[in-house]
């Protein structure tokens, strides 16, 4: 893991040389705004990135003096609606144990807190959307602003998830502390998408991505996805009971410069299944992944269908397309962050 570990640091040192530019003023002002209600709500939800729950903790929240009435939640998973209506009925719950009596007669307060892009906002609609339903209440549903970018929600804004007692969510603006001084923990931030793309840069933050996915074991996965063309022609024309006329009319009618196709994914994971288990290098040296990481990129531009003639921009547009790829879980779910073996 040294030649990960140092990629995490060249990432870092572009981090430094942004001074900070992750905490602008809006998040400044965000973190005063979070504070001086923090002291007045019921409950405090803190939304955490389930692939780095360590490296997404809330860092001010490190010395909330009330640990009971702090509820640690997972994000950036497949979360069912039949899983948002379980928490919707555990957060009513909880606000029912604060105050045992007269409890259809009060108002309680939850804020979500946690650092950029953890799916606070997404969170705050489906608890607002299934609480309104549930509590037969009329009226127009409220929509906070949900987006894959960091740092779309500016204010503090109030969503109501139930009725008696009335319960709302205060939907809050990530924050990050104004220095990450742990480089491993600002590339994490960074490949999770919690750090604007463009502070590091979408090609840096694919390297690193591929050098996480050389040191682990989910490409063994996508071994059987490693076959000659004309074996995998036949599975699928066999598979979907079509001529070899109707696949060419089919694959006409599908987009190349759209990555996330299902035909695009499988060979964006054969490819890196190929050039991982055929590398004849030790990932763990330094050069040796440097090369590795390079034969991916001129293979991946194939997969992806990425034009040779873009030159330099080529390689900008793979790096992109596998981003994408990992932050929306097409490439497998992974925890980045080292546990605690009892946690």
């Amino acid at each position: 893991m040294a030649a990960t570990a140092k990629l995490a640091r060249q990432i870092g040192a572009l981090a430094t040389k942004s001074g900070g530019g992750w905490y602008g003023p809006h998040m400044a002002a965000a973190s005063r705004a979070i504070a001086e209600r923090l002291p007045l709500v019921d409950l405090v939800l803190e939304i955490r990135d389930a692939r780095i729950p360590l490296s997404s903790e809330y860092e001010q929240l490190r010395n909330y003096p009330s640990s009971s009435r702090r509820i640690i939640v997972m994000n950036k998973m497949d979360l069912a609606n039949r899983s948002q209506i379980k928490l919707l009925n555990f957060l009513l719950a909880r606000v029912r144990e604060l105050k045992r009596t007269n409890y259809f007669n009060y108002t309680a307060v939850i804020m979500l807190i946690g650092i950029p892009n953890v799916g606070k906002s997404a969170l705050a609609n489906s608890l607002h959307q299934i609480g309104r339903i549930s509590a037969a209440e009329k009226g127009k549903l409220k929509h906070a602003i949900v987006s894959p970018n960091p740092g779309e929600t500016k204010d503090i804004s109030s969503f109501k998830i139930g009725s008696h007692p009335n319960v709302y969510v205060l939907d809050t603006p990530g924050v990050l502390p104004p220095k990450i001084l742990n480089t491993e923990v600002y590339s994490k931030l960074a490949l999770t998408g919690s750090i604007r793309d463009c502070l590091v840069g979408e090609r840096g933050i694919a390297q690193y991505l591929l050098a996480l996915l050389n040191s682990s074991d989910e490409y063994k996965k996508w071994a059987k996805l490693s076959m000659n063309v004309n074996d995998r022609t036949f599975l699928d024309l066999e598979a979907e009971g079509l001529s070899s006329c109707e696949l060419d009319k089919k694959q006409k009618r599908q987009y190349p410069t759209d990555h996330t196709q299902d035909f695009i994914v499988h060979d964006v994971r054969r490819t890196l299944f190929e050039t991982i288990s055929f590398f004849d290098g030790n990932v763990q040296v330094g050069e040796d992944l440097s090369r590795l990481i390079e034969t991916q990129f001129t293979s991946l531009r194939e997969a992806f269908q990425v034009p040779v003639e873009l030159g330099e921009e080529a390689q900008n547009k793979v790096a992109a397309k596998l981003l994408n790829l990992f932050r929306t879980g097409r490439l497998g779910h992974y925890t980045l962050d080292s546990l605690p073996w009892h946690t």
